[in-house]
């Protein structure tokens, strides 16, 4: 194995904290993947680093739902699931979609109810309000679309742990399915299927897909039951599945699952529907946000996905799900545009928070964990703050907003190495909290004021514990140290092809030794553009995002001519009509 177990280039603690560290790697893979594959030993070793054997490469450069996509009726509960759907499309029975506010769950809604139209069913969509109902199905809403002739339902991300609402349900005579992929209990709700890969009685070989991903697993089952019922003669054709993939790519993508196996398919391909702009909302969402290129995996995740996002945040949770599923170009560009003003207001929102909470943790020590708490904040946007203070500290971070009834919300995120969800849970077991869970990267829990304290000394002393039990520090893994000159658009253009990244492929990431900043300035709210040059003269643009007021920002801006190792990640710049490569700043060391 290639691992350096000491700091790359002696980067013991970089200007943002960190260690610098080679990702590990098997040098004998990395070298036959790049001459078979006839790529750059750069990016053999990338994919090498990702674990990537020589059996798969192919399929990993080009995964096709040919190869991968399973039966439906692997699951569990997909055939009876199925088969009443079915029936009720032929019957013609009104068909509710319950789905979830966030982008997992108005994809998955907004396919469901796609296919279903271009099948000639009938079908309505319901998206609880985050504030007033909160997450998964309530008694109140099934009351309610009981009224409206609904009689069968389908849930899609979430329902999993719905035992209350879902036997109000079944007492309503409502048939509900549903199709899932949260943590299930080895009690199951009342209902006529539960479809989830994470069922204690499946396999788990499926448990990394998102939401959307079952559920379009659901919609080949249900094509395939209605296929074999002859529904599809005459004047009415089948719909095409393939053209919903842009949906998948766009909910698994956001949802932050592993993109590995079926996942990477579904994007990959998903990529290339969604470039077709087929789907008016999709497209009216890309125009709205000025985006003019063929989609990736950062357009889905940090564009699109943040806009579908807004309306659960702090708009009206609905219309991401109603966006997604219109035909109407009219209504799409009406709606992508009230999107993108929640969006926008969501960003002032979240940096009125943020700069409070900055303020609030600067003032004091912190021990392990970095907590704001504040009153009236909006709960929408207090996860993502957290996630903001924990890159900027380096540690876990936890922010807390308390409403005018003494009871706090909280959202939490963590750094590798150290298991926030089960601090939570041991906090709620020992009487500090109203409700809590989570897993080891983020956490969600409620606190009630007069606890407060107990419960941040309790916090403060597990998290301390674990990080100086395991030694956890800030660390930054990178793939290679190359210089300015040996950075090309083809290079980059064949380091893509490991692509898509997110969560279970992480996008490479490089350091650019010895190296002088030239031009450093502040462009927009508080990004940081400069060009570093290398011995030979050659320079590269780069920019760091949101790091005006940190101290990687004030390293470039007060370089005083004196040469660095800057670390990021390269990115294609077609502005302008060119193409040349842009370095995506993460962090900085003295050289």
């Amino acid at each position: 194995m290639a691992l350096d177990m000491d700091y790359l280039l002696n980067v013991e603690k970089s200007v943002s904290g960190k260690r610098w560290v080679s990702r590990p790697y098997d040098e004998r893979t990395a070298i036959t993947l790049s001459q078979r594959l006839k790529v750059s030993e750069l990016t053999g070793r990338v994919m090498a680093a990702r674990n990537v054997g020589l059996d798969d490469a192919q399929s990993f450069l080009n995964p096709t739902l040919r190869d991968l996509l399973p039966d439906p009726d692997h699951f569990k509960g997909m055939y009876e699931g199925v088969q009443r759907v079915a029936k009720a499309v032929q019957d013609g029975e009104l068909i509710a979609i319950f789905g979830d506010y966030d982008v997992d769950g108005a994809t998955s809604s907004a396919l469901l109810r796609r296919y279903l139209n271009a099948a000639g069913a009938k079908s309505t969509i319901y998206i609880p309000d985050r504030m007033s109902e909160g997450y998964g199905p309530n008694s109140e809403a099934m009351d309610m679309l009981k009224k409206q002739g609904v009689r069968v339902v389908v849930t899609v991300d979430c329902g999993t742990t719905s035992f209350e609402p879902l036997s109000h349900a079944a007492s309503l005579d409502l048939d509900v399915i549903v199709v899932d992929h949260h943590e299930a209990e080895v009690k199951l709700p009342d209902c006529v299927a539960l479809i989830n890969p994470k069922r204690l009685d499946e396999d788990g070989q499926y448990a990394h897909l998102a939401a959307v991903g079952m559920t379009f697993l659901f919609a080949v089952g249900l094509n395939r039951a209605l296929r074999d019922a002859d529904w599809f003669k005459n004047d009415r054709k089948e719909p095409n599945l393939i053209g919903l993939l842009d949906l998948v790519a766009l909910g698994t993508v956001c949802d932050v699952v592993p993109l590995k196996g079926l996942n990477r398919a579904f994007v990959t391909q998903g990529l290339k529907v969604m470039a077709k702009r087929a789907n008016p909302g999709l497209a009216a969402l890309a125009d709205t946000a000025g985006v003019n290129e063929a989609p990736e995996a950062y357009h889905a995740g940090y564009i699109l996905g943040p806009r579908v996002n807004a309306g659960g945040r702090v708009g009206e949770s609905y219309l991401g799900a109603n966006l997604l599923s219109t035909d109407n170009a009219k209504l799409a560009a009406e709606i992508a545009a009230q999107l993108d003003g929640y969006n926008h207001d969501r960003k002032e929102l979240e940096q009125n928070v943020l700069d409070d909470a900055i303020a609030q943790v600067d003032a004091v020590e912190h021990k392990g964990i970095v907590i704001a708490v504040g009153e009236g904040w909006h709960p929408g946007v207090i996860g993502i703050v957290a996630s903001r203070l924990k890159e900027r500290y380096s540690l876990p971070a936890c922010v807390i907003s308390f409403n005018e009834d003494g009871q706090g919300h909280g959202s939490g995120r963590s750094v590798t190495g150290v298991d926030l969800g089960c601090a939570i849970i041991a906090a709620r077991q020992s009487g500090l909290l109203v409700k809590g869970g989570g897993h080891a990267m983020a956490a969600g829990f409620t606190v009630a004021k007069d606890k407060l304290d107990d419960f941040k000394d309790f916090l403060s002393d597990r998290i301390f514990s674990q990080i100086k039990e395991q030694n956890v520090q800030p660390t930054y893994s990178c793939d290679g140290v190359i210089s300015p000159s040996g950075v090309t658009p083809a290079l980059v253009e064949e380091l893509e092809q490991v692509g898509p990244f997110g969560a279970g492929n992480a996008q490479p990431r490089f350091i650019l030794s010895d190296v002088q900043v030239q031009r450093a300035d502040v462009v927009g709210r508080d990004h940081v553009r400069c060009f570093l040059t290398d011995q030979f003269g050659v320079r590269l643009k780069a920019i760091a995002f949101r790091a005006l007021d940190t101290e990687l920002g004030q390293a470039l801006l007060q370089h005083n001519g004196k040469k660095l190792h800057i670390a990021g990640r390269l990115k294609l710049d077609t502005w302008g009509g060119g193409t040349s490569v842009q370095l995506l700043i993460d962090d900085a060391a003295q050289a």
